[in-house]
């Protein structure tokens, strides 16, 4: 699916979407004891309402736990105490971004800063660089900035993420990491993992819901 505008985006969601319940039907011929979404646009969509019934959905078809890049970052981010104002790096066009930014204000979080990198397909978001990606939390980055969010499953940026976390002393979340962590720790498995941040090394298990 090539993407060269906010039409073309909008197509790709479309087709995501169709998709989606075939591969949870494909994926539970193996017999999982859970389900982890590996694809984060479209746990976003819609903003915070909208991902809750996402979830909710795709529980009832699998009868599995749930892992999702929205449900993880936000439960990341809450693992680091009064994060109230955050920069995000997306790989997206605008209207992915919007729905990006409308998920984490309806979620309590105020986006300072948004940088989408405007991938022209979903297989070449996996080409952005280390350097784009560095560029852009710079971007984001800022004193009135409390943490960094990362979205988009294909962006390759889990070992950045720790590294920049360290420089810029503050939690920098890549969604990778976020699912990962958060399926593991839903399952009562607290390993700790070095070199891709706080969030898998210093966080042996979730935190109580928001409102709790």
């Amino acid at each position: 699916d090539p993407v060269e505008s906010d039409a073309d985006f909008l197509k790709l969601m479309e087709n995501i979407r169709a998709g989606i319940n075939d591969a949870v039907d494909r994926v539970m011929t193996c017999a999982p004891d859970y389900l982890v979404v590996g694809m984060s646009s479209e746990t976003f969509w819609g903003g915070l309402q909208t991902s809750i019934e996402l979830r909710e959905r795709l529980e009832q078809r699998s009868g599995l736990g749930i892992a999702m890049g929205s449900d993880a970052v936000e439960a990341a981010l809450r693992c680091y105490g009064a994060i109230k104002r955050i920069g995000v790096v997306t790989p997206y066009w605008p209207a992915g971004d919007a729905m990006v930014r409308k998920y984490f204000e309806e979620s309590g979080l105020e986006v300072v800063h948004l940088t989408g990198l405007r991938a022209k397909s979903p297989m070449l978001i996996s080409h952005i660089t280390e350097g784009e990606l560095r560029d852009a939390l710079a971007e984001v980055d800022g004193p009135d900035v409390d943490a960094i969010v990362q979205a988009g499953t294909n962006v390759s940026m889990a070992r950045l993420a720790g590294e920049a976390e360290r420089s810029m002393r503050k939690p920098v979340i890549a969604i990778n990491t976020a699912i990962y962590w958060y399926a593991l720790r839903a399952n009562g498995i607290d390993d700790v993992v070095e070199g891709f941040g706080s969030l898998l090394a210093d966080f042996r298990e979730l935190p109580a819901p928001a409102g709790a």
